[in-house]
């Protein structure tokens, strides 16, 4: 059944063909790359198409191509990582706020509250700045500025789910928090979280990128779409195509991650007119 709301529904088949190819390139890029994306040609600078270079060279005469398809891979390491931690993270805390209520919930969510009162850019610098770049602490980073977003999702899911009637009969029977926890309350609060994961992939992958531009994301020589916008920015009248090809990259992935979060909150709930 569920397959069969997936292919009715073209908003799903679009982003499914344009997020397919970029998913395959991420797994097998080192593989079809055939120029070094490291590699450094001062006779080849900032050429918008040269032989051997269909997408032209930066600034250092490397291959964009190359750079483009090994910049992927970075770019789906945080977002993906950072939304399994803020998923994993924000589930537990909202579930537990929701279902035990009293000090327990006030504490979390007064937490989460003075997390969302900072914007995600300016809060994200200030942790990298503290922590230093790279994969790894993007990832963390990411993950906890977007834990509030699931938390508050669950924790209103699990007031809702928790005064259903076969959920009280459960407690009043006596079952232990566990089984209700794991049976009956997250099988009832998954639509909206996984409506949640697609915008948090992109959002994430706004946020790295954004990050990255700044100097202070993905540590080079690893290149990232973002770093390459970043980079291009000081040479955009003189070689557009430098800051094209990765803007355009960066926008694919967006509207392919976003047009699968509509499609999923179509197909999710039945009640959600296109």
């Amino acid at each position: 059944m569920m397959l069969k709301r997936c292919v009715q529904n073209r908003t799903f088949i679009i982003s499914v063909i344009i997020l397919l190819p970029i998913l395959i390139v991420a797994l097998i890029g080192p593989l079809v790359i055939t120029r070094d994306p490291l590699e450094i040609n001062g006779s080849c600078i900032l050429q918008p198409y040269a032989p051997g270079h269909p997408l032209g060279t930066d600034n250092f005469g490397r291959d964009i191509l190359s750079r483009l398809i090994i910049g992927i891979r970075p770019t789906l390491l945080v977002a993906l990582g950072a939304t399994a931690l803020a998923y994993a993270g924000g589930l537990c805390f909202g579930i537990v706020a929701g279902y035990f209520g009293k000090v327990v919930e006030q504490i979390i969510m007064r937490i989460i509250d003075i997390v969302l009162c900072f914007p995600p850019i300016l809060l994200a610098m200030m942790v990298v700045a503290f922590w230093g770049s790279g994969v790894i602490n993007l990832v963390v980073a990411i993950g906890i500025l977007y834990m509030p977003h699931f938390a508050r999702i669950a924790y209103s899911s699990t007031l809702q789910v928790r005064k259903l009637e076969h959920v009280e009969s459960e407690i009043s029977l006596g079952a232990t928090h566990y089984r209700i926890l794991v049976k009956n309350i997250l099988p009832n609060i998954m639509s909206p979280m996984i409506i949640q994961i697609s915008l948090t992939i992109a959002a994430a992958i706004l946020l790295e990128s954004g990050l990255s531009f700044l100097g202070i994301g993905i540590v080079p020589p690893t290149p990232s779409w973002g770093q390459m916008i970043g980079e291009a920015k000081g040479y955009i009248t003189i070689a557009p195509m430098y800051a094209l090809w990765p803007s355009l990259c960066l926008c694919a992935t967006i509207l392919g991650v976003n047009l699968l979060g509509d499609s999923l909150r179509d197909i999710l709930d039945p009640k959600t007119k296109s």
